[in-house]
């Protein structure tokens, strides 16, 4: 039981505003990423983990928040999530080593994980059915205008103070959502005989963070030629086994399986990998990109992430109109092609790729993001009961950021790998004796000065990473055209009845 809501207004600015800075600390990071590689003397590879850290302690932890609200009140979790949010911010930013910053944001991210589900709840309860539609879709707007701010804040901030302020940034407007929870948000009832079923929820953290750590790390440890990813390979197999094995044999294990012998179910979380392996990495490779190959300040490359936050903004709004009037087959369709030529148009370019170039790839990319998001819940949730559909948006949240975390590791380590590989061939081919280097005007590329030598270096390195780069985004093309075929294998799929399901259909895994 909840008490009756007095100002439902004030209580949906406050959770609003804590989902926005939760949705705002996945993009708002990236942009700032080759200041912080600087500041941290880290490698491509290494400076991930800033990202990935975030998105998998956030996976972990959004399953036990149902647990916890029920144990201790969701108000009280509510209120010490946002605090353990605002302090990893704070710590995040003060952080003087690598190891620091990726424990903080880890801790970020645990805290930061129960703010959307829990807020979902909260609105749920704080309206009466006639109105709970219209108020999701606000709050849902958090999610999506976070999206919209993080690069462009990100780098105005990086770019004019320094890039700590991005998580000091939090701080503020986290205190006023945690005083609004304090004095608006009435209390729930709490159950003090409710269990977690620790040993699924341990074994799962097992498996997923022992796999994130062996990609984090294989690339600079060369794989199985290191003992420690040799270690982690065998951790995270052991992990997953015995997670599977207790969920099948548990009376109430962490995640019920059931879930996964639901066809529309199981064909929704393909897609939720899909679309976190192909629209995460290159919010983390892009401003990279502007940074290395085109030498852009800060503040520009922001600037020019803009256009995906607009595209998915206005997919997002696009999405939520036609939900339930056409065959959500359509829209993932779309979405899917958008991702795949975008993708496939960013593996052409060079190292004089224009900006009309970027920012119309940038906004196909948030378009294909955006419009698919809402037609693969609708695929997936309504063929479930009402009562399993919190744990499955946890599994479907889990899966998309799973999916997010392996292709932004997988894709740095393919960076990595291959233009340490493109380097040393383009190397082979610069001698003396090199046609291009007698050519007439190319006397300042000798080899015979240190100057001539420096300037060679620098554009071996700029070819290669522009190979390693393109090499990527051919990659993500590939994923997406690869979610096609699972379209045959979708029938027709229940409708919203209501504007609440709708919004529900909307917002459920955001």
């Amino acid at each position: 039981m909840v008490d009756t809501p007095k100002h439902p207004a004030l209580i949906t600015a406050s959770v609003g505003l804590a989902s926005f800075l939760y949705s705002v600390d996945w993009t708002i990071a990236a942009v700032a990423l080759p200041h912080m590689q600087g500041t941290f003397s880290a490698s491509a590879d290494q400076i991930g983990w800033v990202i990935t850290s975030y998105i998998v302690a956030s996976a972990l932890a959004i399953p036990a928040s149902g647990w916890l609200s029920l144990r201790f009140g969701r108000k009280r979790v509510f209120m010490w999530a946002v605090t353990v949010f605002l302090i990893a911010s704070v710590a995040c930013g003060a952080a003087n080593s690598l190891e620091v910053e990726v424990f903080a944001r880890v801790v970020q991210g645990l805290g930061g994980a129960f703010l959307i589900p829990l807020s979902h709840a909260i609105i749920l309860d704080t309206y009466p059915p006639d109105q709970q539609g219209k108020a999701m879709a606000l709050w849902g707007m958090a999610s999506v205008l976070g999206s919209f701010f993080g690069p462009t804040v990100g780098g105005f901030v990086t770019e004019y103070m320094t890039w700590r302020y991005i998580f000091y940034f939090n701080v503020p407007f986290g205190l006023l959502a945690l005083a609004g929870a304090a004095v608006f948000l009435p209390e729930t009832q709490r159950d003090p005989t409710r269990r977690l079923d620790w040993f699924g929820f341990l074994t799962l953290s097992l498996g997923i963070g022992s796999l994130q750590l062996m990609l984090d790390r294989g690339g600079q440890l060369d794989w199985f030629e290191s003992w420690e990813i040799i270690t982690e390979a065998f951790l995270a197999v052991l992990g997953f086994y015995m997670f599977n094995v207790h969920c099948l044999t548990a009376k109430q294990p962490f995640l019920d399986p059931r879930l996964l012998f639901k066809r529309t179910f199981f064909i929704g979380l393909m897609f939720a990998f899909i679309y976190g392996f192909v629209t995460t990495p290159p919010m983390v490779l892009m401003p990279s990109f502007l940074d290395q190959v085109r030498g852009y300040p800060i503040d520009t490359i922001g600037i020019l992430q803009a256009p995906r936050g607009i595209g998915l903004f206005l997919a997002m709004v696009i999405g939520g109109r036609i939900t339930g009037r056409v065959d959500p087959r359509i829209p993932i369709a779309i979405g899917l092609t958008l991702l795949a030529f975008s993708s496939w148009d960013m593996s052409n370019w060079t190292a004089d790729v224009g900006e009309w170039e970027l920012l119309w790839t940038n906004f196909l990319q948030g378009i294909g993001a955006g419009i698919i998001l809402v037609p693969i819940q609708e695929i997936a949730f309504p063929s479930l009961e009402p009562h399993r559909r919190t744990e499955a948006a946890a599994v479907f949240n889990l899966v998309r950021s799973i999916g997010a975390s392996i292709g932004v590791s997988g894709a740095l380590a393919i960076f990595v790998r291959t233009s340490t590989v493109m380097h040393a061939q383009l190397a082979e081919h610069v001698t003396q004796y090199s046609r291009a280097l007698q050519a007439p005007g190319a006397e300042a590329w000798g080899t015979g000065s240190v100057r001539g030598l420096a300037m060679l270096e620098r554009e071996i390195n700029l070819q290669a990473a522009i190979i390693a780069f393109t090499g990527d985004f051919w990659l993500f093309a590939l994923v997406a055209l690869g979610g096609l075929p699972l379209l045959l294998f979708i029938g027709r799929t229940a409708r919203p009845r209501s504007k609440t399901e709708k919004a529900e259909a909307m917002m459920i895994a955001e």
